[in-house]
């Protein structure tokens, strides 16, 4: 079975694209009496919602992925980590490990055979976007606080309970049990070589028909635009805010990890969107999900959405775009995990595809202060009732 996934070149569908193969020999090989099996359902990337469908439908091949698995590493036990909106699929969970568990498709001696023990339990999670990272997912199992470990030791070596752990994708798990249905050479034959099998994408935005659609690896981006009736399109954001951000030049581009990689998330946005405004409403999603634990992402993304404040309000100047790029910069080489180093992904793509959208807000080639010191003795005003000239900034001087 190892070697048919490994002949798959199946490769992880939670965005990250590691070898889903050579993960497995790793924890396999990995010297300990535990070995543990986790499925990352902690979908918390905006625009993206395949796995609740693949957890509400399919939950038996989900499952079934788990467990093969189980008998490939060698884990006796695995866990769901669930999103904690998706609280609502618990019940529903459970009653299908149940039931594979009087069937004989979870517990001891799985299908008869002595030695392959393999159960399952659900942990929900808490809402946090950073636990959709491995470590980070991990940390949270455990009770603690959901802050991404410093990688090495990987959690193949030391996971879960500081034993060998593989964590997979839900979309991950399903590719397993199709590819243990139809062998590693059949699943390889689709997509493209350095891209195997097919992707799942969640499309939303400006479309008559979102959803979610399934294509193999080198699928055009305009082909998936055309299947889902996006109409006078102007950017697509593939992957999430973390992902790419691609103009109407670029829709010749295909899907695939030698191209355009994506998590899943393809959100359509046509030209009557201000893409400046997509992109701050991104920046205050990575400072509000930022977990805090490094300064430069936590104090880094605060100063991108105040930043982006002050060009929304219109104190903007081509100043502060310097001033983004330079946060960009710094983020992307100093912080403790992918969170921050994607965080400014989205600003930079616009800027640089969309500069009129920054433009319109710039009211200065030189510096402009950031606040109206006027505007902000507003309050004192109204406090002593006074109105008169002496009392305004600009008449002062």
């Amino acid at each position: 079975m190892l070697d048919d996934v490994k002949r798959s070149k199946l490769r992880g569908r939670g965005g990250a694209g590691y070898a889903t193969g050579t993960k497995w020999q790793l924890c396999r090989n990995a010297r300990s009496d535990t070995h543990y099996v986790v499925c990352n359902a902690d979908e918390g990337e905006p625009g993206t919602f395949k796995d609740r469908v693949l957890l509400t439908s399919y939950t038996d091949t989900v499952i079934e992925g788990m467990t093969i698995a189980g008998f490939v590493v060698g884990a006796r036990k695995g866990l769901i980590y669930l999103r904690g909106e998706y609280r609502y699929l618990l019940d529903s969970l459970q009653a299908v490990i149940e039931r594979r568990r009087q069937q004989g498709l979870l517990g001891s001696s799985i299908q008869g055979r002595a030695g392959f023990d393999f159960d399952i339990e659900i942990h929900v999670g808490a809402g946090a976007y950073v636990c959709g990272e491995e470590s980070a997912l991990i940390e949270s199992l455990e009770g603690k606080r959901g802050t991404p470990r410093i990688r090495p030791p990987f959690p193949v070596e030391r996971g879960y309970l500081n034993q060998p752990t593989t964590v997979n994708n839900v979309e991950t798990f399903c590719a397993v049990t199709h590819i243990a249905v139809h062998t590693g050479a059949w699943w390889a034959s689709i997509g493209t070589p350095q891209s195997t099998g097919t992707k799942i994408h969640s499309v939303s935005g400006d479309c008559e028909r979102p959803g979610l659609y399934e294509y193999p690896f080198g699928t055009r981006i305009g082909r998936i635009l055309e299947d889902c009736g996006a109409r006078n399109t102007q950017a697509v954001q593939v992957g999430g805010p973390s992902g790419v951000c691609l103009s109407a030049m670029e829709f010749g581009r295909r899907i695939g990890f030698e191209d355009v990689p994506t998590a899943g998330a393809f959100m359509v946005f046509d030209r009557t969107r201000d893409m400046f405004e997509v992109a701050l409403n991104f920046a205050q999603f990575f400072a509000h999900e930022s977990c805090g634990f490094c300064t430069p992402c936590r104090v880094g993304t605060e100063l991108v959405v105040r930043r982006m404040g002050k060009l929304k309000r219109g104190y903007g100047s081509s100043e502060d775009v310097q001033v983004l790029y330079e946060l960009d910069k710094l983020m992307h080489g100093s912080t403790h995990c992918g969170l921050g180093a994607a965080a400014c992904n989205p600003l930079r793509d616009t800027i640089a595809k969309f500069r009129p959208a920054y433009e319109q807000h710039m009211k200065s080639l030189h510096f402009a202060p950031g606040f109206d010191m006027d505007a902000e003795l507003s309050q004192a005003r109204l406090a002593t009732g006074r109105d008169d000239s002496g009392a305004h900034l600009e008449t002062l001087a």
